[in-house]
């Protein structure tokens, strides 16, 4: 199988957001605007960008594979990880499904909140023609209990940088909860922010994921360094 050709400034970008990489994972940093698998768009996915660099990379002929065991928002960045074996892949996914895969995000708020560190417990009901969630009574048809931990880490001169340990994995939980306590998050216009950004996407990144190998059997510990675009964020917590 061929892929396409990809420039030198697309490879030397994919490489440059490779976090870890063995034969068994590959994990990423995605941007934003970038969808990790294939949607009505037809927009290249992320999975099919790296397809590309690794034929290209290791002169690999035939078919490279590369499995989705799980997914972040196209304008949410952050880490991704990518299986590069179907034992790889079948097991992230259990891994995944089954929480045991802790994921920590970054987020910058528009509105500081009013306790330093907390725990949020919200139900949450989906409406598929909005593609929004709203956090709505307990016992309303459909709706999923949201569980969320966060801490505040410190203000730049307009914005408030929380920390979020995501405990369960419902549509948009951290964008619709954080909203809701009065933390929207800059950029998501969708959830109440008053001005989008100029990537289009929404100031929410995929910090920090922890697991165990999925063949290795080796606690995994990966962070993912900010966009550039998040001006006035210190790298470090």
């Amino acid at each position: 199988m061929e892929y396409r050709t990809l420039t030198q400034s697309e490879y030397d970008d994919l490489a440059s957001r490779i976090l870890y990489e063995d034969n068994h994972l590959l994990v990423v940093n995605k941007k934003v605007g970038e969808i990790t698998q294939g949607d009505k768009t037809g927009d290249e996915c992320l999975a099919e960008s790296y397809k590309a660099f690794i034929a290209m990379r290791d002169a690999k002929p035939g078919k490279v594979f590369l499995g989705i065991p799980h997914r972040l928002d196209r304008p949410v960045s952050g880490i991704c990880i990518l299986a590069k074996t179907s034992k790889a892949l079948e097991r992230l996914g259990a891994m995944f499904r089954d929480s045991n895969v802790h994921k920590t995000y970054w987020a910058l708020c528009c509105g500081r909140p009013a306790r330093d560190e907390g725990h949020l417990e919200d139900w949450l009901g989906r409406n598929e023609k909005q593609n929004k969630s709203y956090v709505v009574r307990e016992g309303t048809p459909g709706a999923k209990l949201a569980k969320l931990n966060y801490r505040y880490l410190y203000s730049t001169e307009r914005y408030h940088l929380l920390e979020v340990e995501l405990l369960t994995g419902r549509h948009h939980q951290i964008r619709c909860q954080l909203s809701h306590m009065g933390c929207v998050i800059k950029g998501d216009l969708k959830y109440g922010a008053p001005r989008s950004n100029p990537d289009g996407g929404i100031c929410l990144h995929s910090r920090e994921i922890r697991f165990v190998h999925p063949v290795k059997g080796e606690e995994m510990v990966v962070t993912a360094p900010v966009p550039d675009s998040w001006k006035g964020i210190k790298d470090a917590s």
